[in-house]
């Protein structure tokens, strides 16, 4: 199978720029694509410190920073994914920001444009309404900060041909990522676990069994966690927590998965963590 040499991220934030940082070090030309001018400018910058923090740790040499910068195309215009073998969506974790972004992808793209989600929870298969051919739409589930994380969750729906699976695999790999294939379903697999084990985490600093240090503490100890759930919160954004909780909720119909209700108050006061200065913790 060819190897996949033209890529377009459309999004440009913490995921969409991780992306096109690891796909164009690997040698994937890289379209990344924003509506929003000063995000792009934005994830110019992020892109060129986050190499530059690899170059300091000895990860890779100047050359390889040049190469993977002079490899990524910024554009604010959506018709530049037309020549892309493969476009990945990185936007906002909201279904109608999603649904009409591959919409108006299906009109702009040929029918053998592959579609990847890089959505942490929505469905694939609702989303697949959306595109010409539900047989090219695939989950490509990276996971936060993506130059560092090596694993790709890769989603099928019952719609997803072999072909566009081996696609996104064979393109994971080029990344130098681990792609693991799982069924579509609400959360997957990851988000399925993770999240109602910080959202247990949260209901237990809610009843005041411990502080947020203790129980972060616990799992970093006992379970040899590298970071305890409510710091972890904390990175990944109290308000993607909910939502992703929500999609859990709402998909399974079971109390199991109810976002405790200091989650819902902490998002609705606008403390949603490390981006917004303060969470479980004070940055």
């Amino acid at each position: 199978m060819n190897k996949i040499k033209e890529v377009c991220v459309v999004g440009s934030g913490t995921m969409g720029n991780g992306i096109a940082h690891s796909a164009a070090l690997h040698n994937v030309n890289i379209t990344l694509i924003d509506i929003d001018v000063l995000q792009l400018d934005k994830a110019k910058i992020i892109i060129s410190k986050n190499l530059d923090r690899q170059l300091k740790k000895n990860i890779i040499s100047f050359a390889d920073k040049e190469n993977t910068l002079s490899r990524i195309n910024f554009s604010s215009d959506l018709k530049d994914c037309r020549s892309a073998e493969i476009v990945i969506e990185a936007v906002p974790e909201k279904f109608k920001i999603k649904a009409k972004l591959f919409k108006d992808l299906s009109k702009l793209c040929s029918n053998k444009t592959i579609f990847a989600s890089n959505t942490s929870s929505i469905s694939i298969t609702k989303l697949s309404k959306y595109v010409k051919k539900r047989e090219n739409l695939i989950g490509m589930h990276f996971m936060n900060p993506v130059p560092i994380m090596k694993l790709v969750e890769v989603i099928n729906t019952k719609f997803t041909s072999k072909a566009t699976t081996q696609k996104v695999i064979g393109l994971s790999k080029s990344m130098n990522k681990s792609p693991v294939e799982c069924k579509d379903s609400p959360g997957f697999i990851s988000n399925r676990i993770l999240m109602p084990m910080i959202n247990e985490a949260i209901l237990c600093l809610q009843n005041e069994i411990a502080n947020a240090e203790a129980i972060d503490k616990i799992m970093k100890l006992g379970m040899s966690h590298p970071m305890g759930p409510l710091q972890l919160a904390d990175f990944i954004g109290l308000d993607v927590c909910l939502d992703i909780m929500n999609v859990l909720y709402d998909g399974f119909k079971d109390n199991k998965y109810k976002p405790c209700s200091l989650l819902i108050k902490m998002v609705d006061d606008g403390f949603l963590g490390k981006k917004t200065g303060y969470g479980f913790y004070k940055y």
